[in-house]
């Protein structure tokens, strides 16, 4: 039992260990996900301890130890995705329809021949914006039926899953396809009206993941999401960034996203809504985000039902309260977080003047 539990606790220690060597490797970058599986597997280890060790051996209490130490580390990173976390974002005070932006942002899988579920989601929850990601042209023909109710839009089917469309019930203006560090995955950048006349600046984002079948390292979808970010920060005007960004809600590199370009959570304090797997209830993760400026609070957040994909959808409604800015504040950058930022994207030679600059 001694030997189980020690090969086990090493297993656990390794695991938490690893990715503060900030390796790029996906195998690395990987163990950022399963946090939580990690420190459930860490309390049920201390329990198995505690109860068939034997605690006068000091080894024991070593495996103990070690097994604690990583049961707080890895929750401290998930904890402040659930209910006892202050929230980063206040819930909206205004009613005013004129103010109130809506959101679907839906991976719907490009092999997904489920589009009337998708469809039939729209129609329910009546979004301003759908976003779709690894959308073909066989899923732009689909979606043409929006095209009454949602006239505005931005195609960019694409057959290798990284297709792209934004179909959207409001005007906008300055819309771009950019490639801004792979040829082949494209983002979509441009700038919005609300129905009370304001403008928002919206990117809308699906960098390639670190996997064996995709990018070997992480520095690919690293550095595209820190060149957003730093172009985001340039701007005091609202903003929204929404996507698959292949990565955790609470990974360094999403962290390091989010101290650069100075926008919040709404999920921070109300749950991980977590989007992928929708085949694996235990291996679930918030892959799909919307990340936004203090101008906006927030009114709704939900994961949708499954329209076939492996991705849930994330239905959002934010509503434009520019009264709140100094009374929302969300994770800082020190000198150490803009050191690190600029060694993502010289790695991969791209910068903040790759990402349009949206103007009001």
């Amino acid at each position: 039992m001694l030997m189980i539990s020690a090969v086990t606790t090493l297993c656990v220690v390794i695991a938490t260990v690893l990715p503060l060597s900030k390796n790029p490797h996906w195998w690395v970058r990987g163990l950022d996900f399963p946090r939580l599986q990690i420190a459930a597997l860490a309390a049920g280890l201390l329990i198995v301890h505690c109860v068939f060790l034997d605690l006068n051996m000091p080894l024991a209490w070593l495996l103990i130890a070690a097994t604690a130490l990583c049961f707080v580390w890895q929750l401290c990173w998930v904890l402040p995705y659930t209910l006892i976390w202050p929230h980063e974002v206040k819930t909206a005070k205004s009613a005013d329809p004129d103010r109130q932006l809506s959101i679907i942002t839906a991976n719907v899988l490009q092999t997904n021949r489920n589009s009337d579920a998708l469809i039939d989601l729209v129609s329910q929850h009546q979004p301003d914006i759908l976003v779709t990601l690894e959308s073909s042209q066989w899923w732009q023909d689909r979606l043409e039926v929006l095209a009454t109710e949602m006239p505005h839009s931005v195609k960019c089917p694409l057959e290798n899953l990284y297709g792209m469309h934004v179909y959207s019930r409001l005007p906008f203006s300055q819309e771009q396809i950019s490639y801004l560090v792979e040829d082949g995955v494209p983002s979509i950048h441009l700038c919005l009206q609300l129905r009370s006349g304001d403008t928002v600046q919206m990117h809308f984002v699906h960098p390639a993941p670190p996997s064996p079948t995709e990018n070997s390292e992480s520095i690919e979808r690293d550095a595209e999401l820190i060149v957003i970010a730093k172009r985001v920060a340039e701007t005091e005007q609202p903003v929204i960034v929404t996507g698959d960004l292949n990565d955790v809600a609470w990974s360094a590199t999403t962290r390091l996203f989010r101290k650069i370009s100075g926008l919040l959570d709404p999920r921070v304090g109300r749950g991980m809504f977590n989007t992928f797997h929708v085949s694996f209830p235990f291996l679930r993760w918030p892959l799909d985000h919307l990340f936004h400026s203090s101008h906006f609070t927030v009114k709704h957040i939900q994961r949708l039902p499954s329209i076939g994909s492996d991705h849930f959808s994330l239905f959002t409604k934010l509503v434009y309260e520019p009264a709140e800015c100094t009374n929302q504040e969300g994770l800082s950058a020190t000198a150490d977080d803009h050191t690190e930022a600029k060694r993502v994207a010289q790695k991969k030679d791209v910068s903040k003047e790759d990402v349009p600059k949206l103007s009001h």
